[in-house]
């Protein structure tokens, strides 16, 4: 989900092909997670979390909250909703 945001946002730019490269060489050096049943879980669990601590995120970002929870990796973002997200590690993106 968030790769396919990546390549949306490169190939809307003015900057298509500089920012497409841009993208193979994060790929180069990051993981690709997918999600799967155990991600699923991690979802309902965190989704069920913030919703009690009345600080929902968007469904596609929680997705995405819930992928780097399960393994146990940082997530880097520009998005301040993730910070209410529990126990998730998040590294500032600019």
């Amino acid at each position: 989900m968030a790769l396919g945001g990546l390549y949306k946002g490169a190939l809307k730019s003015r900057r298509r092909k500089e920012n497409l490269a841009l993208i193979s060489d994060l790929l180069a050096v990051v993981a690709v997670l997918n999600p799967d049943s155990g991600t699923a879980l991690v979802y309902a669990q965190t989704a069920a979390e913030i919703e009690q601590l009345g600080r929902p995120i968007p469904e596609n970002d929680l997705w995405i909250a819930a992928a780097a929870l399960e393994c146990d990796m940082p997530l880097a973002t520009r998005d301040a909703h993730f910070a209410s997200v529990p126990g998730l590690t998040v590294l500032e993106w600019d």
